[in-house]
């Protein structure tokens, strides 16, 4: 078996994990994320300060749309699309996002390096809270976002970032997460930096980020 079989069969593995535990959390997700799932308002309000002119914004992993709600009031002329892996949150999405009409198009099939569809033409994209679950691929997702957006365009993430506590980093391992501060790093090399936080939650039980980067 060759490494790019390899590497399609883990694609497939993370993309089945995805759709069944979303499969049982697209219900009560909204009623729980805003707990802990710190910063969305925030980025797309720094979103709007650097381009308020933007046409083209895609979310990866969109999940029920609450973002896509804020970034279409955000940015009232422009083109939003949500893709996410799981037909239950786009299910959910869809509903949240009706009344803005066909400016919000939802596509159910993951991010995939190697995807033209997008190429060069998005102005913004943004990860929330995706990055850290999309595990092995997330290195390669950050390098088809920087084919994806135009000369100067924008990507934006907040994300969890890191614990100094292991038995925390155990139990969102368990929920699929990867919390290691291995996201920036990677980031940086592909983007310039135009800004970086990384903040407390919970009284510093854990830690999340937010950023926002330039194509050169």
């Amino acid at each position: 078996m060759n490494t790019t079989t390899i590497s399609n069969i883990s694609k497939e593995r993370s993309t089945e994990a995805m759709k069944a535990r979303y499969q049982l959390h697209a219900k009560v997700y909204d009623l729980t994320c805003w707990s802990f799932l710190f910063g969305r308002k925030k980025i797309i309000r720094m979103l709007a300060a650097k381009n308020p002119t933007a046409r083209r914004i895609l979310e990866v992993g969109c999940g029920t749309g609450y973002n896509l709600k804020k970034l279409g009031n955000q940015f009232p002329l422009t083109q939003v699309i949500g893709m996410d892996v799981s037909p239950k949150m786009l299910q959910k999405a869809r509903k949240n996002t009706t009344v803005f009409g066909n400016r919000i198009q939802l596509i159910e099939q993951p991010y995939t390096f190697g995807d033209m569809k997008f190429n060069a033409k998005m102005d913004m994209i943004l990860f929330s809270y995706a990055l850290t679950m999309i595990n092995p691929q997330w290195e390669e997702l950050i390098a088809q976002t920087a084919y994806d957006l135009k000369h100067g365009g924008l990507i934006a993430v907040v994300d969890f970032y890191d614990s100094r506590f292991q038995w925390f980093k155990n139990h969102m391992g368990n929920n699929h997460v990867r919390m290691d501060g291995h996201l920036t790093p990677v980031l940086k090399r592909h983007f310039q930096t135009e800004h970086e936080q990384v903040r407390k939650a919970y009284g510093g039980v854990w830690q999340y980020f937010t950023y926002i980067g330039r194509k050169a």
